[in-house]
């Protein structure tokens, strides 16, 4: 009877362990680097991954651990990380088998060495997600459904982000119990280099534990409720996702004001043309007539008249 009980207590015990997963190792540009392992002596391990203890789930939005799935501490091997701003970082999980649910990865950045910050202290902003990609609640394709096929889920650090160290936190949330979410978050150390000299706005940016309640949409899911079959989308919880901030727009051209053409300088009109006067005919002296190529204007008061077409005469 008591070995039956003790089969049988191993047997949930081992298929609680295989039901769950955590992050076991990292690869930035082709090189790997170990995550923590949940399984081993905390004693000795050198690691990126911040420690944890085991693959169960995080039941309360509100747990203490919800940062990095442990007391927001580093361990006493902790290592990080180099990675250059705009490439990519491959988490590997040990296990997973739960298809329901959303991936989100985060950063936050350290105020000076990671290895002395508790992450629960930190201000965390979204860099990836995945929640319902295809089909309804009761019937779809999600995030975590990538993670089953191979174990991997692939984020690019956003080229826009400052140097600096920062913790790099992957989270899946299963909700395969109707209204019971599970939270699965592990944290490893990275050191951005290349980067773009942006940091997130605090609309961006969320505390853990607090970025959730345990009421929200996205938290709160029953994908066996009635409607469920009918419902085509899913709102990640958390934050938006941070890519970079948007470019200023370029400044307004220069406004150029072109005068009004200056005013002509009034000129005085010119004097009417007159004709200089030729030579004039005295009283009584001819001034006309067919032939006649002498003056044609008398001296005044006299004018000159006209006696026939051979002859005319000042008068």
């Amino acid at each position: 009877m008591i070995i039956a009980s003790l089969v049988t207590l191993a047997s949930f015990l081992v298929g609680q362990v295989a039901a769950h997963g955590g992050v076991v190792s990292y690869q930035i540009n082709g090189q790997t680097y170990p995550g923590w392992q949940a399984f081993n002596s905390p004693s000795g391990q050198r690691s990126i991954g911040r420690p944890y203890s085991s693959y169960n789930p995080i039941l309360n939005a509100m747990d203490g651990t919800m940062s990095c799935n442990n007391n927001g501490q580093p361990s006493g091997g902790q290592l990080s990380a180099t990675v250059k701003a705009g490439d990519k970082i491959t988490a590997r999980w040990g296990q997973w088998t739960h298809v329901e649910g959303p991936v989100m990865v985060y950063m936050a950045r350290c105020p000076g060495s990671c290895s002395s910050a508790n992450s629960n202290s930190l201000s965390w902003f979204k860099i990836d997600e995945a929640g319902l990609i295809s089909g309804t609640l009761a019937k779809g394709h999600w995030g975590n459904s990538v993670i089953i096929k191979d174990l991997v889920w692939t984020s690019t650090i956003p080229a826009a982000l400052a140097d600096g160290e920062y913790l790099i936190r992957h989270e899946l949330l299963a909700l395969h119990q109707a209204n019971t979410p599970q939270f699965y978050p592990e944290c490893a150390q990275l050191i951005v280099t290349g980067g773009g000299g942006q940091t997130p706005s605090s609309e961006y940016l969320a505390k853990f534990p607090g970025a959730y309640s345990m009421s929200d949409p996205g938290v709160r899911v029953d994908i066996y409720s009635q409607n469920a079959p009918n419902i085509v989308t899913y709102q990640v919880p958390g934050p938006k996702v941070w890519k970079g901030n948007a470019a200023a727009p370029p400044p307004p051209p220069p406004v150029i004001v072109t005068p009004p053409p200056a005013a002509p300088t009034p000129t005085a009109a010119p004097p009417p043309l007159t004709t200089a006067p030729g030579p004039l005919q005295t009283q009584f002296g001819q001034c006309g007539g067919q032939g006649y190529s002498g003056p044609t204007q008398c001296v005044s008061p006299y004018t000159c008249k006209s006696t026939n077409q051979w002859y005319s005469q000042c008068v």
